[in-house]
């Protein structure tokens, strides 16, 4: 249709093929077709050119109408894309989502009023195609998937340890030195009960590790850790506060934990909706710098249910 109705405002096959970028023949071919399946002639031809028959101008009038609404359809299709409304599921850690995410998601729907936001905070892998989630917020490597991913910043993590622990037992100069020690378990990362570390030469080192707690939960790890059961490896931003208020100190400056990459991960690496990419925008503001010293704390830690332990052995 879109070619008939160029062919009949140029008032010539070949000016409708340069417009369109087609080749004459192609221009021809189409027309013809439509012809044919109409069982009707559109056009008079002859050396002088074409003319439009009664029933092709009243083809070409119809034709005008059907593209016109199109094309209607298509802008209405591309505003709904652009506008940003309606509702985004997000899925996240619990730690994050409670520390970091929450208060983003705060401010994003004051800001945004016309989107609504379903935020899942939970430690274990989401399928985001089966589970319907606009949006993921990932620490570590990503796995090779057809998804769509942004990096969004990085995740470094401290060891740290009770002043209380510490005086105790003595405060650990080398990795080496951790063998004698309590040392918390991370168990959704550090599930083999060893450390991933960065030595000095930033050379990865992994150690071996023995506590008298395992858990998959960062909090329990941080409250315990307080309550000087032991020494723990923990994101730098769930460790800010406590780090902060002098509840534990920060230790083996020289050697690191691996932090990880963060990363907004999509269920299609094309088609993002506006909403989703506004969200993405306001993550990659709040990972960038060091954003782990500046907590948007609107939600305190509850109370320690730990007990200090006075001797531990």
């Amino acid at each position: 249709m879109r070619i008939f109705v160029r062919v009949v405002e140029a008032g010539s096959f070949s000016r409708a093929a340069s417009d369109l970028s087609l080749t004459q023949p192609a221009v021809t071919k189409h027309v013809a077709a439509i012809e044919r399946a109409l069982n009707v002639q559109l056009l008079n031809r002859n050396t002088r050119g074409i003319h439009v028959t009664e029933i092709g101008a009243l083809y070409y009038e119809r034709c005008k109408a059907v593209l016109h609404e199109i094309a209607l359809a298509d802008e209405l299709i591309d505003g709904k894309r652009r506008q940003v409304q309606g509702l985004l599921r997000v899925t996240t850690s619990v730690a994050l989502g409670r520390r970091i995410i929450a208060p983003l998601v705060v401010s994003f729907v004051r800001t945004h009023p016309h989107v609504r936001i379903d935020l899942s905070c939970e430690d274990r892998y989401v399928d985001l195609i089966a589970q319907g989630v606009d949006l993921a917020v990932r620490m570590g490597r990503l796995a090779d998937s057809t998804y769509g991913a942004r990096r969004l910043g990085f995740n470094p993590w401290v060891v740290i340890a009770s002043p209380d622990y510490l005086a105790r037992r003595g405060e650990p100069k080398s990795i080496a030195e951790l063998e004698r020690h309590e040392c918390l378990v991370y168990s959704t990362v550090q599930g083999d009960d060893v450390w991933q570390m960065t030595l000095p030469n930033s050379k990865p080192a992994v150690v071996p590790v023995r506590g008298c707690l395992r858990s998959n939960n960062l909090a329990t790890l941080l409250q315990a850790s307080e309550a000087g059961l032991g020494i723990a490896s923990l994101p730098h931003y769930v460790a800010c506060e406590a780090l902060t208020a002098g509840r534990v100190r920060r230790i083996l400056g020289d050697h690191a934990p691996q932090g990880q990459e963060v990363h907004a991960v999509f269920p299609s690496p094309k088609h993002v909706p506006a909403k989703a990419s506004l969200f993405v925008d306001a993550l990659i503001g709040r990972f960038s710098g060091e954003w782990w010293l500046a907590q948007d704390m609107w939600e305190r830690e509850p109370a320690r249910p730990f007990e200090r332990h006075s001797r531990l052995e």
